[in-house]
């Protein structure tokens, strides 16, 4: 009965790239987005993610933005409608304008709460933003934890630099989701 998302849970649970559906009632809808290949290894590698140093409560903050919602319908909405124009981005050729919508969705996602962000994030996102990042946003909850930029493959050199300070955290999208492991000790042994 904590307040938290639940996107985390089903996107490792599905893998792969999707687009998640939540609906009144519990209903959940996973719908697989199809990419080039070769255009999700352009997305890979125009994203480059920090870890923040900084922990929080995911409960606290998501709790400050769902006591809010009645008074934010206007700005949900407009974060619901950019996850079309992020499909068309993706699978047209300006790949650079994705990262210039998550620049505009952060913008209105930390009008959410005064909890998303804090001073020490926004110092962070404003010094890979000035280095060469065209947008990004906290991944969670907010609060803390870890940062995404996108950053042209040229830039990113400018932007490591730029955030010394905090880890960089290579990754890669993961296509197979969660898998049953299966252990018998005796087949071991």
């Amino acid at each position: 009965k904590e307040n938290v998302g639940s996107q985390d849970q089903v996107a490792a649970a599905f893998g792969g790239f999707n687009r998640i559906d939540f609906k009144e009632g519990k209903t959940i809808d996973v719908h697989p987005i199809t990419l080039h290949s070769e255009k999700m290894q352009e997305l890979q590698c125009n994203l480059m993610m920090f870890f923040t140093g900084f922990s929080r409560f995911a409960h606290d903050i998501a709790g400050a933005q769902i006591n809010n919602i009645p008074k934010k319908k206007k700005e949900l909405k407009l974060m619901s409608q950019m996850v079309n124009e992020s499909i068309k981005i993706l699978n047209g050729s300006k790949i650079d304008d994705f990262g210039r919508l998550l620049n505009e969705s952060w913008k209105i996602k930390r009008t959410l709460s005064h909890k998303i962000t804090t001073d020490s994030i926004d110092e962070i996102y404003n010094a890979g933003i000035k280095a060469g990042a065209l947008g990004g946003k906290i991944l969670g909850a907010g609060g803390g934890g870890f940062i995404l930029f996108f950053v042209k493959p040229e830039k990113q050199p400018k932007v490591r630099k730029a955030l010394q300070n905090f880890l960089h955290v290579p990754f890669k999208f993961e296509e197979l989701g969660s898998q049953i492991v299966y252990y018998k000790q005796s087949e071991y042994f």
